[in-house]
């Protein structure tokens, strides 16, 4: 069977990533990358010698034969290379968030419906040995339903990104946007047998004066008609990360920690501990856990998706909610006060 053909939209700190987990697969061939700027453009020459590289996502999409997008590129930018892409019938693997607006995370959606091609969004910790591994706990029926989800990170700040766009307010959109959507995915991926969420509350503040809404400090609590609820917080005022994730059910409840130094690559340490009600079992984590081994498996089920129509496990309704749980988060936080969510985020 032939591999399956990757064209890749950016080459940052984060797309070189992506570039390296497409090639690390013998099932799927780096056949084009667009990179901005010449100095990128230069890397990726020589760490990928047989894509065709290109300076313009669109120039690339017009010129190379492929399979699937990966667009890795700032999300300002996420619509208008989806949708051409779409456009063209390929299939996309679009790094979260989806897009800074609601308007349009919906139109990604409605144009990969048109076009019949398939949409995976970047929410590849719903892939993890260990974030994964909760879900299949609660699945099993080991804590009860669920009823309170905790999603928490403590970190250093975040890089500026490529001509410092993730500063630029106008380009990324929100810091909740950033790593904080990965956290409302979870949380509601874990609740999701309770329905949609129906209402968010949340606050933020800043320790610099001059980008008072980017929030250095942020935390949201949004509920379910059946009473179940999760609080989503992250300070950047810290250092290394650390991820904290507990769930309580009508049984047991469970507890994972994960801490990594200040380069990801480095091997960090993890942990997941179950209470079934009546014995603690910690959990063996059998494969590593980690944003770089888990984007390897989002790649492979990539490949998957394209050659059987596999639904992937994150979809353009699952980014949707994602995104629009984040905004939602934001409009709060400038209103002080709780705001409905569900028919907002209704395609």
């Amino acid at each position: 069977m032939n591999p399956v053909r990757f064209a890749l939209a950016g080459f940052g700190a984060w797309g070189k990533l992506h570039a390296q987990s497409i090639a690390g697969n013998p099932e799927a061939r780096l056949a084009a990358i667009a990179a901005p700027s010449e100095a990128s453009r230069a890397e990726a020459r020589k760490a990928h010698p047989d894509a065709r590289i290109f300076a313009d996502a669109r120039e690339m999409i017009a010129q190379t034969d492929f399979d699937i997008i990966d667009i890795a590129t700032p999300s300002h930018t996420h619509r208008e290379i989806a949708t051409a892409a779409m456009e063209k019938g390929k299939h996309v693997l679009l790094e979260k968030p989806m897009a800074i607006t609601l308007e349009d995370c919906k139109a990604i959606v409605a144009a990969a419906q048109k076009h019949a091609v398939h949409l995976a969004v970047g929410h590849e910790l719903r892939l993890s040995s260990q974030w994964g591994e909760i879900k299949q706990v609660i699945e099993r029926g080991t804590i009860g339903e669920p009823q309170y989800v905790l999603v928490e990170l403590l970190r250093k700040p975040y890089r500026l990104g490529a001509s410092g766009w993730r500063y630029d307010q106008n380009r990324v959109g929100s810091w909740v946007l950033e790593e904080p959507i990965h956290f409302f995915d979870l949380a509601r991926w874990y609740l999701e047998g309770s329905g949609d969420p129906v209402e968010l509350y949340a606050y933020g503040n800043s320790r610099d004066p001059r980008r008072p809404t980017l929030y250095d400090n942020f935390s949201a609590m949004f509920r379910y008609a059946n009473g179940s609820y999760a609080v989503v917080s992250q300070t950047l005022a810290a250092f290394e990360h650390h991820q904290t994730v507990k769930v309580s059910g009508t049984k047991g409840a469970l507890w994972a920690g994960w801490s990594g130094a200040l380069d990801r690559t480095l091997e960090p340490e993890y942990f997941l501990k179950v209470f079934d009600g009546e014995k603690l079992e910690n959990v063996k984590i059998e494969k590593h856990s980690g944003e770089v081994f888990e984007l390897r498996e989002e790649i492979a089920q990539c490949v998957e998706m394209v050659r059987t129509g596999r639904k992937p496990i994150a979809t353009g309704r699952d980014g949707l909610w994602s995104a629009g749980l984040c905004l939602v988060a934001e409009e709060s936080i400038r209103r002080q006060k709780p705001l409905p969510v569900g028919d907002m985020l209704r395609i």
